[in-house]
């Protein structure tokens, strides 16, 4: 489909974000390899996590969704019935991992040790995304992968593995908890060393050992530890809270509420990075639930924010970010520079040259590096016809984009803001009233 976004002059509300995808991917993997019943409140309705969710359940998993049993604020519960590792049973055919880059990675982790052969296919954006950072590890276990030239289909003979010591070559939260996976299922230790740290769901919501040795840190798991049954409540995703505090931050007037925000230590650079451009973002309520923090936000219009360079360490912690900060860029004085984020190339679209190019499409100045954007911000945008790329961050920040620019702005593929988070375009319309004019379908 297609949404046009017309600017607004002021922002103000409280938006509904979906829940956390990366802690909804876990919780439901845990769960299923836990011994008992898990129950998971504020499961994620995003695309992402139910592909992981329908794939689990084709493994021989129970999980069921019950509206009956609410959450403190309201929000669903779902309910898996775990079997331990060895509940899990082979597939009846290849398992659909749908767009989801984190489903494929984690479940070639935990299946690689399984005694049964498994096949993780997935849509044609997953199949160009690269699989071989997962497959050496598990090799180097013990596993058999097969790969199409690096690639999926991933094909997963199942066999018994070994506790490695494995340094990670490249910053991956998903390379990292797929190995720690994949170690439950080996003998011995396996312990992943990480010089830059990484988003570190696995390791909390396992309670796993980790220690700083050097500078770098050691995460380690036993071959056949139990993952225990529990409850877990699942925050708002601070991913896609950063569309709203970009949209906050950078408008002429905004006051903009975001309730049950995860502020993950490693998750939350996004805060670091809008504070030092100038934004204006209080953080309240501070609580944690299952070992995860949790706040309410508020972001205001600070009257003007300045370039910055975003790079080095920080840049795992703000990966899915960077197209919302290259937004604020857009409209803050001076240059910011966006390096080390190489990673970004190989994402659902290549997203360094699809932020550029919808930000160039709008009149912003915006030069492409191998691993990043230099973005020279304080130029007006305007309004203009832009493409999606079948990317939900895309969407999602060629819109927050369009609020501020001259003139009306048409996304295509807007359908794409589905993937994680299924009602971006409503929670848009709630604090940007009378913005947003939904098109009809892209035709077929």
């Amino acid at each position: 489909m297609t949404v046009t976004v017309h600017p607004a002059a002021a922002l103000a509300g409280s938006p509904v974000l979906p829940a956390d995808k990366s802690v909804a991917h876990r919780a439901a993997i845990f769960a299923a390899v836990a011994e008992g019943e898990s129950q998971i409140i504020g499961f994620s309705d995003a695309a992402d996590p139910h592909s992981t969710l329908a794939c689990l359940r084709a493994l021989g998993v129970d999980a069921e969704e019950r509206p009956d049993v609410l959450g403190a604020d309201g929000t669903p519960s779902l309910f898996v019935q775990g079997g331990g590792l060895g509940g899990l049973r082979p597939a009846p055919g290849p398992l659909d991992c749908g767009n989801s880059g984190t489903t494929m990675r984690l479940l070639m982790g935990l299946l690689a040790g399984r005694p049964f052969d498994s096949t993780l296919t997935g849509d044609a954006s997953l199949s160009g995304r690269p699989m071989e950072r997962v497959a050496a590890p598990l090799r180097q276990m013990g596993g058999a992968v097969d790969l199409d030239g690096g690639h999926a289909p991933v094909g997963l003979r199942g066999r018994g593995l070994r506790g490695v010591t494995y340094r990670l070559p490249v910053a991956s939260a998903q390379v990292k908890s797929a190995v720690l996976l994949a170690g439950l299922s080996a003998s011995g230790t396996t312990t992943v060393v990480e010089p830059v740290p990484t988003r570190d769901h696995t390791e909390r919501m396992l309670e796993l050992d980790v220690l700083d040795l050097g500078g770098e840190r050691h995460v380690s798991v036993e071959g056949g530890a139990a993952v225990r049954a529990r409850r877990w409540v699942v925050p708002r995703d601070v991913s896609a809270a950063a569309f709203f505090l970009v949209a906050g931050s950078m408008a002429e007037a905004a006051v903009i509420q975001l309730a049950g925000v995860g502020l993950n230590p490693t998750r939350s650079g996004v805060l670091d990075v809008l504070r030092a451009m100038g934004a204006t973002i209080k953080v309240s309520n501070e609580r944690e639930r299952g070992g995860e923090p949790i706040a309410d936000l508020r972001v205001e219009a600070p009257g003007g924010l300045s370039g910055v360079e975003i790079g080095g360490a920080i840049v795992p912690n703000l990966i899915d970010e960077i197209p919302a900060l290259a937004v604020a860029a857009a409209y803050a004085e001076g240059r910011t520079v966006i390096r080390d984020a190489a990673e970004l190339r190989v994402k659902e679209t290549d997203r360094i040259a699809a932020t550029a190019a919808f930000l160039r499409a709008m009149g912003g100045a915006v030069t492409e590096r191998p691993d990043g954007l230099v973005v020279d911000g304080g130029r007006p945008l305007y309004g203009a016809t832009v493409d999606a790329r079948d990317d939900h961050r895309i969407a999602m920040a060629a819109a927050v984009a369009a609020l501020g620019a001259t003139g009306p702005t048409t996304i295509r593929g807007a359908e794409a803001a589905a993937v994680s988070f299924p009602g971006f375009w409503e929670a848009l319309e709630a604090v940007a009233v009378g913005s947003v004019e939904h098109g009809p379908p892209r035709p077929a």
